[in-house]
C-alpha cells in the first residue's frame, strides 16, 4: 500500500495537497473524511483510465442499420457521466455511415457500457437517489446525497428519476395483473421450509392522503383520497434478553392502491398467491369491520383463511351501543361494558350477544337505545364466527389488527403525509410503487445492471 501511495504522489504531483491534508488530520473524523475524498478522486481516475484503454482497443464496426454498409470511424469525441463517485470523463470512438444515412453517431463503447446517447447520469446514481427518495422528500434526498457523497443532484432530477422508474414498475404490475386475469398464476416466492410452515397473517385497511385539487397546480384546497393497503406477514418467534420466547412478525409483503376495494382485491390476491396463501398450513385474516374489507375476504380468502374481527374494534362497537342504552356517564354503563368486554374476550361471545338481544326488547326502551342495540346485535351476529377470541388465542394468533394499522403508518403516512405535502395522482403512484418494490424485495430488479441495494 505504501508503494502504491508513493507512486501516485510521484506521477500525480497535483494530488500532493490531498495527501498532505490526510497526513495533517488531527482527529479520526478528519482523517476518515480526508481519506474518503482522496479515495473518491483516485477511483474516478482509475475508472477514467480504464475507459480510455478500452476506447483505444480495436473497434469492430457494425453495418449501417439502413443501407448495410460498414460504418466508418469519425475519430474520438468526449463523453461525461455523473456517477456516485463523481463526474467521469473520457473519449471514445464515434462512427457514421459512409453513405450519410440518417442514423446519428454510433458509439460502440457506449453500447457496451449500457449507456444511452442522451444519458447524463449513471444508473447506479439513479438507483441510490431513488432509494433515498423512498424515505425522505426529494430536496432532502438531494441534500443527503451531497453530504454523504459530494455529488450535487437537484431534487427535481431525483423526482424525474422516481417518475421514470415508478412508471416502469406500474407497467410491470399491470402486466402481472393482466396475466392473472387471463388465468396465469404468478410464480410463488422462494422461501425456506421453516418459513413456509409458519402462519401467514394478512389483512387490509385504508388511509387518507392529501392530493392537489387540480392537475399541474398547487392552488386550491386539498382533496383527501383513500389509499387501500394490504399486508402479508409470517408469524415467527424471537427471544428476549431474558430468554423468553415471544411471537414476532417478519417477511412483510404489501400491496396498496389509490383506488377502490376492487382494485385492492386483485392486487392483494396477486400478492397472496406469491406468498403461498393456498399452501400455508394456517392463514389468518385480521381487519376491522368495514364491509368492503369483509367482502374482499369472502370473495378471495374465505376458503383459505380464518377470519378475525379486530377485538378492539368489536369492543368499541359494544361501547357505542351500550352507552346509548345506559348512558355512558354512569357507573352502571361502565360496569356493564367492562363485564361484556371481558366475556367477549374469554369465549363467551354468544352470551354477550344474547344479553344485547334481550336488552333491545326491554319494555319502555327509548327508540334511540333500541336502534343502537339492534344495530350492535346485527353487527356482532354477522361476525359471530369472527369473534371467538378464546379459540383464536389457543391457535396462537393475534386478535388485533395492529399489523394492518401499523402498515398504513409506515408505508403511507410516514412518507406521504409530511407537513405541507399534497400530491398529484401520478407523482403519488410512482413513488408508491417504489416503496412497494422496496418492501417486497423487488427494487433491485428494476436496476439490473447495478449493485444490490441494502436489504431490510
Amino acid at each position: 500500500m505504501s508503494c502504491l501511495i508513493d507512486t501516485i504522489r510521484e506521477t500525480n504531483p497535483e494530488w500532493q495537497t490531498m495527501f498532505d491534508e490526510l497526513a495533517k488530520a488531527t482527529t479520526l473524523s478528519l482523517l476518515i473524511i480526508a481519506a474518503w475524498q482522496l479515495t473518491r478522486v483516485l477511483t474516478v481516475r482509475m475508472v477514467e483510465e480504464t475507459l480510455m484503454r478500452r476506447a483505444q482497443a480495436k473497434t469492430e464496426w457494425k453495418p449501417c442499420p439502413k443501407c448495410g454498409k460498414r460504418l466508418q470511424s469519425k475519430g474520438f469525441k468526449p463523453r461525461q457521466i455523473k456517477s456516485i463517485i463523481g463526474d467521469i470523463k473520457w473519449k471514445r470512438r464515434l462512427g457514421r455511415c459512409a453513405n450519410k444515412c440518417v442514423i446519428g453517431q454510433i458509439a460502440p463503447l457506449d453500447e457496451e457500457l449500457g449507456l444511452a446517447s442522451n444519458q447524463k447520469s449513471d444508473a447506479g446514481l439513479q438507483q441510490v437517489a431513488c432509494l433515498v427518495a423512498i424515505f425522505v422528500p426529494f430536496e432532502t434526498a438531494a441534500m443527503l446525497l451531497k453530504q454523504l457523497t459530494g455529488i450535487a443532484i437537484s431534487g427535481q432530477a431525483i423526482w424525474e428519476w422516481v417518475q421514470s422508474v415508478g412508471q416502469r414498475m406500474m407497467k410491470s404490475l399491470e402486466a402481472e395483473l393482466e396475466e392473472l386475469a387471463a388465468g396465469k398464476l404468478p410464480e410463488a416466492e422462494n422461501i425456506s421450509a421453516e418459513i413456509a410452515a409458519q402462519t401467514l397473517l394478512t389483512g387490509a385497511d385504508g388511509v387518507m392522503v392529501p392530493f392537489r385539487p387540480q392537475a399541474k397546480t398547487a392552488a386550491g384546497k386539498s382533496r383527501w383520497r383513500e389509499v387501500k393497503v394490504a399486508i402479508f406477514a409470517r408469524l415467527g418467534t424471537a427471544y428476549t434478553r431474558a430468554g423468553k420466547r415471544i411471537p414476532r412478525l417478519h417477511r412483510h409483503r404489501v400491496a396498496a392502491v389509490l383506488g377502490d376495494i376492487d382494485d385492492l382485491s386483485e392486487r392483494m390476491w396477486l400478492e397472496g398467491l406469491k406468498q403461498g396463501v393456498k399452501e400455508a398450513p394456517q392463514v389468518v385474516w385480521l381487519s376491522d369491520g368495514a364491509r368492503g374489507l369483509w367482502r374482499l375476504y369472502d370473495e378471495r380468502f374465505q376458503s383459505y383463511a380464518t377470519g378475525i374481527l379486530d377485538f378492539y374494534h368489536a369492543a368499541q362497537n359494544v361501547w357505542s351501543g351500550v352507552k346509548v342504552w345506559l348512558d355512558g356517564r354512569t357507573i352502571r354503563c361502565q360496569n356493564w361494558f367492562t363485564d361484556a368486554r371481558h366475556r367477549l374476550r374469554h369465549g363467551q361471545a354468544n352470551d354477550v350477544l344474547d344479553d344485547i338481544k334481550v336488552a333491545s326488547t326491554l319494555p319502555g326502551l327509548p327508540d334511540s337505545a333500541e336502534k343502537a342495540l339492534t344495530k350492535l346485535y346485527n353487527y356482532l351476529d354477522k361476525h359471530r364466527d369472527h369473534i371467538q377470541y378464546d379459540r383464536f388465542k389457543e391457535m396462537g394468533v393475534p386478535i388485533g389488527s395492529g399489523l394492518v394499522e401499523s402498515t398504513c403508518k409506515w408505508l403511507i403516512q410516514q412518507r406521504f403525509k409530511g407537513v405541507g405535502m399534497r400530491w398529484s395522482e401520478d407523482g403519488f403512484n410512482h413513488l408508491l410503487h417504489l416503496r412497494l418494490a422496496w418492501v417486497n424485495g423487488r427494487f433491485d430488479a428494476f436496476f439490473p445492471a447495478c449493485a444490490p441495494s441494502p436489504k431490510l
